[in-house]
């Protein structure tokens, strides 16, 4: 009789950005959450000129870059075009050379490129959430993002 495999960690990722312009100064944020053990780690960070979809794409990979081992992830974001991007556009998107289906460049591709190696090594379930709708974690991670970016903007 063999032994049972273990079973992955498990995490829930929760994750926001904020921008104030499209382009302008921007934050992210996330919330991670370690199932086993209850333990959190908070993250946040900000740029000058940025958009809000770079925001809501670095959220998300910072996020994932600090899991050191193959994770099952619940990814929370209020974000359908990173939960759309990564579940499905990718895909295609890689087929075609990082070009769209209209034969344009994929928008943000270094994120999109980062975030694809990132997530190759993680099992993903995806979960939308409707932005400013009182979930505690997004937004929790929304104000994080927001102070980062108010940080950064009264910094210069």
């Amino acid at each position: 009789m063999t032994a049972a495999k273990p079973q992955p960690p498990h995490v829930e990722l929760h994750t926001d950005g904020a921008c104030s312009g499209n382009p302008g100064p921007g934050g992210w944020a996330y919330v991670l959450k370690h199932g086993a053990s209850g333990r959190e780690r908070v993250a946040s960070g900000a740029e000058h000129d940025t958009t809000n979809n770079r925001m809501e794409l670095r959220a998300v990979i910072e996020g994932l870059s600090v899991l050191n081992k193959p994770t099952t992830v619940d990814l929370y974001s209020d974000s359908k075009y990173v939960l759309d991007g990564l579940k499905t556009w990718i895909h295609n998107w890689k087929k075609k050379g990082w070009k769209t289906a209209d034969k344009k460049p994929v928008k943000n591709q270094e994120l999109w490129m980062k975030l694809d190696e990132l997530a190759s090594r993680h099992d993903i379930r995806f979960h939308w959430i409707k932005g400013h709708n009182e979930h505690p974690e997004n937004e929790r991670c929304d104000q994080l993002a927001v102070e980062a970016r108010e940080a950064l903007v009264r910094a210069g």
